[in-house]
């Protein structure tokens, strides 16, 4: 069979569950070696395991996106093993209570803040080095449709996805003209995800499509290539 990512190193954020963990199982099913990263230690060893028993490789390297120091660590981690990074896929992300803007808990928007934009930028800055090393770095951002289109009672989380947009085109431009790294932002839809679950408890889940349609079309996005920033929704 053949094996597209044959080679090649990913980092997948948020790996321990939905479209992360179903995208690093395709990216692995794919040839790459993956680096799975997340909280949840045993969420993040059973994703391992299915990839290992399918005849993948993929390293565990737990992280909290909200400590200070964890992504500087990870990148040292990754640099110190392997002389370059081909794909970074952003995937963790935290969604807070819905709710109306003057209700917003300060603690959960500052949690928002810190998972889907700070440590978004830390990683990019990071792992930047990295990427430029590879022959094609390409960098991609689940990002969300309430990002670029306002909603009632969403604002908090679409906030943080309208500012984690802004950052990754931003970086899209700077990197362009002066190396091979390129930049996608994926707005995976409407996806059968605990986030999901979430915010919408009355959906049949069955209604929306599985995390590893998402991850199929990541895949296929990186092994078919695009030039310049990318961005697109998945749709089905």
């Amino acid at each position: 069979m053949t094996k597209p990512m044959e080679n090649r190193l990913a980092l997948v954020t948020g790996a321990s569950k939905g479209i992360g963990a179903a995208t690093a199982t395709a990216l692995a099913s794919a040839g790459a070696h993956v680096v799975l990263t997340g909280r949840d230690v045993r969420a993040l060893e059973k994703v391992e395991d299915s990839i290992h028993e399918a005849g993948g490789a993929s390293t565990i390297a737990p992280v909290d996106l909200a400590e200070s120091d964890g992504i500087a660590r990870l990148a040292s981690a990754i640099g110190s093993r392997w002389d370059r990074l081909d794909y970074l896929v952003l995937s963790a992300a935290y969604l807070p209570t819905l709710t109306p803007v003057t209700q917003i808990d300060g603690k959960q928007l500052s949690q928002a803040l810190t998972v889907n934009f700070l440590a978004s930028q830390a990683l990019l800055a990071n792992f930047d080095p990295l990427l430029k090393r590879a022959d094609a770095g390409r960098v991609i951002g689940l990002t969300s449709s309430v990002g670029a289109s306002p909603r009632a009672y969403w604002s908090a989380y679409a906030s943080t996805k309208a500012a984690f947009d802004n950052l990754l085109e931003s970086y899209a431009q700077e990197v362009e003209k002066i190396s091979k790294v390129r930049v996608a932002v994926l707005d995976p839809g409407a996806t059968r995800t605990e986030m999901r679950a979430k915010a919408y408890p009355g959906e049949d889940p069955k209604t929306v499509k599985a995390p590893e349609e998402v991850a199929k079309r990541l895949v296929e996005l990186l092994v078919n290539d695009f030039e310049g920033f990318h961005r697109e929704r998945v749709e089905g």
